[in-house]
């Protein structure tokens, strides 16, 4: 096993290996980032949730925000049509 980790440091020069340990390092840095991050998300809509809002609905309100306006307005057009012709509207 020593044996195999040695030729395939001698595969990478120095330099190279350097800049592999530092991209695996910080990808590590900001998974934990991301991590961090997720768990104030969780706890701002325990928040919301705590003070009588819907975390459902406010997730839905977030993805909407995100889409260009013109396609969510296209794609509601679309949503009602469909929904209209199965007779649901």
């Amino acid at each position: 096993m020593a044996d195999d980790a040695s030729a395939h440091s001698d595969v990478l020069n120095a330099t190279a290996q350097g800049q592999l340990k530092s991209i695996i390092e910080r990808v590590e840095r900001l998974e934990q980032e991301k991590a961090e991050i997720a768990e104030q998300i969780k706890e701002v809509f325990a928040e919301a949730k705590g003070n009588g809002f819907d975390v459902k609905v406010l997730r839905k309100v977030i993805r909407i925000r995100k889409q260009d306006r013109a396609k969510r307005q296209e794609e509601e057009a679309i949503l009602d049509l469909y929904l209209s012709a199965i007779g649901e509207i």
